[in-house]
């Protein structure tokens, strides 16, 4: 595994002895099947009558007036769950299944990859735990409750800053001593080797759909799109299909915070440094001392210091750009996106319709962009209501 994994000097495993030898069993596990006929038909199945897929491509008109710009949105928040994680989990569940294990793990922050987990291992009949942080489980109660009534132990992580680098932590530390019969479901492109691989390949249809889409609609590719990055697992499943269209813009969008002064402890690539993080190297939030800065943001789902390491690579090649936009206007995006086109964001997916609204007076009028809408925001109406109480 020594050379796989790498994108450009990203990715690879930096993980303990005791963990290489599951890493490799679920790599060979996932090229033996990823294109296995039954396997394929058996996940295909799946997206279609579970999950929901394909979503569609829609064209928020009152949102697109506002901007000045066309914006059509790959409606991920449509999937059974809420949100885009469900198409990663049912892969890694079934994987999961084809290996003959009986217990899944995974991590969660803003609980929707968490909930997705909880979904798939109720469906497979695989008992589940999520590691969840303590501040997590406050925040985001709704999908702790959902994820209980699926039949999942929720396991509250107190240390750190109980957020999602420690669930993180503690569900690697888990699995160290239960690699026999269980898989460890990671919830983005982050992580050791070959997760990051995985991840990207069963969120690949939503670029592949989208970009089958802008053909049918528009009769041509868009001319940008655009989704919000804190992992990166959603905006790497619509800029997969697009990367080598060199004529698409692309742009990933990161959680500013509190403002411009708090990006050092919220925008990984546009304030990162290069370093070694939950197994792969990436850029990361850090001090001079490598001390991992304690990350903030108003969305659970992306406050997280590290980032995939493709869009590592993506940033340093200049194939993608990625900006960083504040809580205040992505609350803003949340409350004129809501009132326009009668959807409910999630906060995550909001970062990049903040940046679009940005763009007001920037863009030509003839401009299309595709947005990726990645979840629903009903998980995160408690918190717009205590920043933004409604009269």
């Amino acid at each position: 595994m020594e050379n796989k994994g790498r994108y450009g000097e990203f990715g690879g495993f930096y993980v303990p002895e005791v963990l290489i030898p599951a890493l490799e069993q679920i790599e060979h596990a996932f090229y033996k099947f990823k294109d296995d006929p039954q396997f394929v038909a058996e996940l295909d199945n799946l997206y279609k009558n579970y999950a929901g897929r394909p979503t569609p491509l829609y064209f928020a008109r009152r949102f697109s007036e506002h901007v000045g710009f066309n914006v059509y949105v790959k409606r991920e928040d449509l999937l059974h769950g809420g949100a885009h994680k469900v198409n990663n989990t049912l892969g890694q569940a079934l994987l999961a299944k084809y290996m003959g294990k009986t217990k899944i793990i995974a991590e969660t922050g803003a609980g929707q990859h968490g909930l997705a987990t909880a979904m798939t291992g109720a469906l497979f009949g695989l008992e589940t735990k999520i590691f969840m942080g303590v501040v997590d489980i406050e925040r985001q109660s709704v999908n702790v409750h959902k994820m209980k009534l699926c039949g999942a132990e929720v396991i509250s992580v107190q240390g750190g800053t109980g957020t999602l680098k420690d669930a993180i932590n503690d569900a690697l530390r888990y699995w160290t001593s239960h690699v026999d019969d269980t898989v460890y479901i990671f919830g983005s492109v982050c992580g050791p080797h070959p997760y990051p691989t995985i991840v990207k390949h069963f969120q690949t249809p939503i670029g592949v759909e989208a970009r089958a889409q802008s053909l049918e609609i528009l009769g041509k590719l868009p001319d940008v799109i655009t989704a919000c990055v804190g992992g990166g697992s959603n905006s790497i499943g619509l800029f997969s299909a697009f990367v080598d269209d060199k004529d698409v813009r692309i742009v990933g969008v990161e959680p500013g915070g509190r403002g411009l002064a708090t990006r050092e402890h919220a925008a990984t690539l546009v304030a990162g440094k290069v370093g070694v993080f939950h197994g792969a190297k990436s850029y990361l939030l850090q001090d001079e001392e490598g001390q991992v800065y304690e990350t903030e943001s108003i969305s659970a789902g992306l406050d997280y210091p590290a980032v995939g390491p493709e869009h590592c690579m993506l940033k340093d090649s200049g194939r993608v750009e990625y900006v960083a936009v504040g809580d205040e206007d992505v609350l803003d995006a949340f409350e004129l996106f809501t009132k326009t086109e009668g959807i409910i964001p999630a906060l995550e997916s909001t970062h990049a319709l903040a940046y679009l609204v940005s763009q007001k007076g920037k863009l030509p009028a003839e401009t299309n962009v595709i947005i990726n809408l990645s979840g629903r925001g009903d998980k995160d109406v408690g918190i717009v209501e205590k920043n933004r109480p409604v009269e």
